[in-house]
């Protein structure tokens, strides 16, 4: 019945004027949520400006601005910036296209303004307004039910799939949906105020996990930092001793600065975005850039039923005829009846879509209710009964449908029975109006079944072959849930129930979920329960949630997923969306992100042996009493030596499981490449350094040397420095020369084209490695005939005694190194590996 307007403003009994909605409105009483609880721009800005190591390298920034060398410092800090520019737009990127997703799917409501209804926006809702609530409606405030009856949906704030009746008094909550009925409903609460925003207000923090590979990364660069550190000041004390000038000390703490692998940094912030970029056109929105890498590491995934695996939907799977009519004539009745009912629902709508029959004048209905469990319609065809098989039985005592009923839920499926009365004129109600069953005449079980998503299945066997165990965590019935379970393909055991889970300690808990696969009637809290546990036995967990109660367990997970259906709440707490509500997207997501793993684990390698070596060089070098082995114009060849390689290893990794032992096959493969290379290194460099002292002055050097010695050290010849600037010159050139061939072939031992070069690991049939190697090599080659090049690098021309010393060494190095992997040498001499 359409309620009608009374004069009693107090009681906001039946809605608002135009005026009085603007007016509310304009004092802040509409339904918009706090903007502070969201994932705003200056948040997403924040957190990717001053993470950890954008923090270091601005502190290194200022360190090099108080020495004066401006041009190093706008480069660490221009690097922290650009690492922070990636992630921020990769995060605003998939943030805007989340809003646009929200937008195109964003509903209207139905409120009483002068008395009639009227579309609005949820945000424009305001305190006092009255909402018409029809089946399939969102209910977007908190408030009673003024009048009427509604089926209220709560399964994505409780977990409950079941509707719950609603009379009028009882309380609607925002988040849930009008499944059947109607009615209408006081906005009371809205906005920050309602049951939604505050169940959720504490998990929109930011709490995001650093992933494996970023705790490995960051220990790394921090042991780095201590090392350069105790070198930075061995060596400028022993500076300070020799009384060396201002200007040399200022280049030696910008070498050692130069230590800090900046473009690791670099290289992590760019693969997570291009890997969220290819995440995102397989239906994966990356909001937080490191779930990128984070979901390659999960083993195990928790996953709600509704809306997850199933599409909410109901499917109708048989009819079986139990009376006297055909089968025909009762998928007739039944289509008939479910056409015709004003209260539709979920049941009625999968009946409706099965079944043939025509919509026909309702005289008298009796909608379904949680309470009742049937429901009825009287048409001109005559009156259908449909309800529960335990709820009809007591209204057909001759018929025996147990086995037929049970052998149909045993398997997950919804039994309903389909009855006439025996008396066709039989009343549906009692003399208070109370809906009553007369006798019945059973004619049909009608079997319903959840709608399995596309591809589950499939997705399904794809994460068992992957090692990915699956757990699925519902409010619904366990036997249900684990039979839906069984149809996906999963070895459901034997099911749970959250009364059983709240009888357990965290022990019995955490021996409990290592064997169970399905958990059913879980209460929020619990979910979150099930997540520690899994946490606590080292798994690395991936949450998968529709509905609000879905949201701590998201925030507790080391990756929490979100459906683009399910609540706007969870979409925002989520590291990632499914934008086509499909569980696959997360399997190209997560090889994505092995592939970015397996690539700057590559890319580590080549960084890291660089640092040894050059920390090696300098301190051995010192020690010899032989100069400093770089300048910094020197550095920067590792933009040819390490950047460029880097990028294009890390474009090229192919996805394998992430090794929970990196840091130790780290140390296994730098540890022996710096050491050996160092020795080389250093055997170069003194050799050049003491064969230039003996001939740079003397009368057997030709002038035109002397002079073009002069040039590269801008000290005349007749100065006391002269021979020393020009050895010191001369060997460094020999030794950036050896390093930079030395990193180029250091590529072929990571990713060896054929088993020559596999001493380290085995071939892997990709020759793009040895084709990149062989254009940085040409590349390098031609850069030191160029005297504009060789100038901006601190290097000298290419000469011959140069080449005299390298390639010797490179030949001797690369056998060198060559056994140490093969025979595992450096394990060997350490006593960690057998030496049978």
């Amino acid at each position: 019945m359409q309620p009608t307007r009374t004069t009693d403003r107090a009681a906001g009994s039946w809605g608002l004027t135009r005026a009085e909605a603007q007016a509310r409105l304009r004092r802040g009483e509409g339904n918009a949520a706090p903007r502070a609880s969201g994932r705003g721009y200056a948040r997403i800005l924040r957190t990717n400006v001053f993470n950890t190591f954008n923090t270091i390298l601005f502190t290194i920034g200022a360190a090099l601005l108080a020495l004066g060398r401006y041009s190093d410092a706008v480069t660490s800090v221009g690097l922290g910036l650009v690492n922070a520019a990636i992630s921020a737009v990769q995060e605003i990127r998939a943030k805007r296209k989340l809003d646009r997703l929200q937008l195109l799917s964003r509903g209207r409501v139905t409120v009483v303004r002068d008395g009639h209804d009227e579309e609005v926006l949820p945000h424009e809702v305001v305190r006092g307004d009255v909402l018409h609530l029809r089946p399939g409606d969102q209910v977007v405030v908190d408030g009673p039910l003024l009048e009427g009856a509604v089926e209220a949906d709560e399964s994505l704030l409780t977990g409950e799939s079941d509707a719950q009746p609603k009379r009028p008094g009882d309380d609607l909550l925002s988040g849930s949906f009008a499944a059947g009925g109607e009615g209408w409903q006081l906005a009371r609460d809205v906005g920050g105020a309602s049951y939604a925003s505050r169940l959720t207000a504490d998990v929109r923090r930011v709490s995001t996990d650093a992933t494996p590979l970023q705790r490995r990364i960051d220990f790394v660069v921090r042991l780095v930092m201590v090392l350069v550190g105790l070198m930075s000041a061995t060596i400028l004390l022993q500076a300070a001793l020799e009384g060396l000038s201002v200007e040399r000390v200022v280049q030696t703490t910008a070498v050692l600065s130069g230590l800090v692998p900046y473009g690791l940094f670099f290289l992590v912030a760019l693969a997570y975005t291009v890997g969220a970029a290819a995440s995102a056109r397989d239906g994966a929105l990356v909001q937080q850039v490191n779930a990128v890498e984070s979901i390659s590491n999960v083993d195990v995934v928790c996953t709600d039923k509704t809306g997850t695996l199933t599409t909410g939907r109901l499917t109708l799977a048989e009819v079986v005829p139990v009376g006297r009519l055909p089968r025909e004539a009762v998928e007739r009745l039944v289509g008939t009846a479910a056409r015709s009912t004003a209260a539709a629902n979920l049941t009625s709508a999968a009946l409706a879509a099965a079944l043939p029959g025509t919509a026909l004048p309702v005289r008298e209905e009796v909608p379904f209710s949680s309470a009742l469990r049937w429901s009825a319609v009287r048409t001109d065809d005559g009156v259908l009964v449909l309800g529960a098989p335990d709820s009809l039985a007591p209204a057909t005592p001759g018929a025996d449908l147990t086995d037929a009923v049970a052998a149909r839920t045993s398997r997950g499926l919804r039994v309903l029975v389909a009855a006439r009365p025996a008396d066709p004129a039989a009343p549906l109600r009692d003399g208070d109006g109370r809906a009553r069953l007369p006798a019945l005449e059973p004619l049909a079980l009608v079997v319903l079944a959840d709608e399995l998503r596309p591809g589950v299945p499939e997705t399904v066997a794809r994460f068992a072959a992957d090692g990915v165990d699956l757990k699925v965590v519902s409010g619904d019935d366990p036997r249900t849930v684990a039979a839906l379970a069984r149809q996906a393909g999963m070895d459901a055991g034997d099911p749970v129930s959250g009364a059983e889970l709240a009888a357990l300690d965290d022990a019995g808990l955490d021996a409990l979920v290592t064997r169970t696969a399905v958990f059913g009637r879980v209460a929020p809290e619990q979910k979150e329960r099930l997540v520690d546990a899994l946490r606590r036995q080292g798994r690395y967990v991936a949450m998968i949630g529709d509905g609000v109660n879905d949201a701590r367990a998201l925030k507790r997970a080391q990756v929490g997923v979100a459906m683009r259906s399910g609540s706007a709440v969870t979409r925002d707490v989520a590291d990632i969306v499914l934008t086509d509500d499909a569980i696959g997207a997360l399997l190209p997501a997560q090889h994505e992100g092995r592939r970015i793993i397996t690539g700057i684990g590559t890319s580590m390698q080549v960084f890291l042996a660089r640092v040894g070596t050059q920390g090696l060089v300098i301190v051995a070098v010192t020690m010899l009493g032989l100069g400093f082995p770089y300048s910094p114009a020197q550095v920067g060849l590792t933009l040819l030596t390490v950047g460029v390689p880097t990028l294009f290893l890390t474009t090229w990794a192919r996805p394998e499981r992430p090794d929970p032992h990196l840091l130790t096959s780290l140390w296994r493969f730098v540890v022996p490449a710096m050491v050996v290379t160092a020795a080389a290194g250093v055997g170069v460099y003194a050799t050049l350094y003491t064969a230039l002292i003996d001939a740079v002055g003397t009368a057997r050097t030709p002038e035109q040397v002397v002079a073009d010695f002069e040039r590269y050290t801008g000290v005349s010849s007749s100065d006391v420095g002269f021979a020393e600037a020009a050895a010191t010159i001369g060997a460094q050139t020999g030794l950036s020369t050896f390093v930079s061939y030395a990193a180029f072939l250091l590529i072929l031992f990571l990713r060896p084209p054929n088993r020559f070069f596999a001493s380290w690991t085995p071939p892997d049939g990709d020759r793009r490695p040895a084709l990149l190697v062989a254009g940085l090599v040409v590349a390098f080659t031609g850069l030191l005939f160029v005297p504009v090049l060789t100038d901006y690098f601190g290097l000298t021309d290419a000469a011959d005694p140069v080449f005299a010393t390298v390639l010797p060494a490179l030949l001797l190095w690369f056998a060198v190194l060559s056994a140490v992997y093969r025979f595992r040498l450096l394990e060997r001499a350490l006593g960690l590996t057998p030496a049978g």
